[in-house]
């Protein structure tokens, strides 16, 4: 949906978050959920999806007439298509997931096979005049590799990968007028887990390698070439995930603009955040809040802050993770609801959030948004409450946050213009 308040951006939540590998029960969620959503935020304007597709329902999806079937569908809701998560290629509910969410990864043929899948989809169900997304994985996960010249041959394997989508999305755009972009999204301990990790692949791998490899097949300029993988390929930024890394976002989003790095989706999230005391007392009773977040579905990486400000990774939040004596702060890779900002001396990223909403309102580098708290199966059990209330709920918040821009906008202006005002 268009923000009424402000119509640059496209507002929707990923659908990740309703259980369902094959396309007959991710059609039959978004039957059950989305058309009572738009009744309730969207009754009289268009209302988005933000699809999560399998690789099986991608196969699924594309045979017979069940496109042609879900774009009548849309068009009888009133409902549209811009984007599309293609991270987890397989299972992503009900089951131990972990690493290899990452799998197949950006190295495999088969990830080139499914996000391609996911670009003709894609490239059917965008509506006219418009970009088109395609989050993704960050290449791999770091564990997987042992030493330096293996996430180097990684790093290259990829670049190729993602130029041979590349020339099936400059193929795309030349039949059918629809740009498309695959945009990787930086989580920790993947090979891109940060900003500087990021700029480095795209100015270091992803343009040289990737585009000698471009140009070649193409018979194009090297610089053509490199023009064509930056706009094809970009960065999904995950407010979750950068505030993992302690990153303030205006200067993420500055450093990406300079590097000439696509912005292509956003993803609106929130981490947990825990203060932790310098006692060993209070940081065990600190531990001991966090332990209803801990399950076996999900990795929740923890990154550390110390006294002297050096971050410290480990790999999943459990029992048996004691923080060390000089930290001061955890932030954990778990979703948790963006509206909620404080869960009895555990906190939530939700400040990083807005400031993400506050420089892509006055920067304009993406138009893309996306809800993505996909855990509420396993969240503690005091925060399950009624699904389609809780996703009203984060709409309702993130639009709150317009109308409050919007009203501190008219009284600056206000403010400025009583100033000038001739007594």
């Amino acid at each position: 949906m268009k923000i009424a308040t402000d119509p640059f951006f496209h507002l929707t939540y990923c659908t990740n978050i309703h259980p369902g590998e094959g396309w007959t029960a991710i059609f039959a969620n978004l039957k059950q959920y989305i058309p009572a959503l738009k009744a309730r935020l969207s009754p009289n304007a268009p209302f988005a999806i933000g699809l999560r597709l399998s690789d099986l329902a991608a196969r699924e999806l594309s045979q017979g007439d069940h496109l042609m079937g879900f774009q009548s569908w849309l068009a009888e809701q009133d409902l549209y298509v811009f984007t599309l998560n293609g991270f987890p290629y397989g299972g992503f509910h009900r089951q131990v997931i972990k690493d290899q969410v990452y799998a197949p990864d950006w190295r495999s043929p088969a990830r080139v096979d499914y996000t391609l899948r996911l670009a003709r989809i894609l490239a059917a169900l965008l509506p006219e005049g418009m970009d088109g997304s395609i989050s993704t994985v960050p290449l791999s996960y770091k564990p997987w590799f042992q030493g330096k010249k293996a996430r180097e041959a990684a790093l290259r394997e990829a670049s190729l990968n993602l130029a041979s989508v590349t020339a099936e999305l400059m193929r795309i755009r030349d039949a059918t007028g629809k740009h498309l972009h695959v945009d990787l999204e930086p989580e920790p301990d993947c090979l891109l887990e940060n900003s500087a990790e990021t700029v480095d692949f795209f100015t270091r791998w992803l343009l040289p390698c990737g585009g000698a490899s471009l140009a070649s097949n193409l018979d194009l300029p090297h610089a053509d070439a490199e023009a064509h993988l930056l706009a094809h390929v970009g960065v999904c930024y995950d407010t979750c995930h950068f505030a993992l890394q302690y990153e303030q976002p205006a200067h993420v989003l500055a450093k990406f603009r300079y590097s000439g790095i696509r912005v292509g989706k956003v993803q609106l999230s929130a981490a947990l955040k825990v203060p932790l005391p310098e006692s060993a007392e209070g940081q065990h009773a600190a531990l001991k809040l966090l332990r209803p977040f801990i399950d076996s579905t999900y990795l929740h990486q923890i990154v550390e802050r110390r006294r002297d400000g050096g971050l410290y990774h480990y790999p999943d939040l459990s029992k048996d993770t004691p923080p060390d004596p000089a930290a001061r702060e955890w932030r954990i890779h778990f979703h948790v609801p963006i509206f909620i900002d404080d869960y009895q001396s555990i906190y939530s990223t939700q400040d990083e959030l807005l400031a993400a909403l506050d420089t892509l309102r006055d920067t304009r580098l993406c138009s893309h948004l996306e809800i993505e708290t996909y855990t509420w199966e396993v969240l503690p059990s005091t925060l399950k409450l009624d699904l389609p209330a809780s996703i009203q709920r984060e709409y309702e918040w993130v639009l709150g946050t317009f109308t409050d821009a919007l009203a501190r906008k008219d009284q600056d202006q206000d403010r400025r213009a009583s100033s000038l005002a001739i007594p």
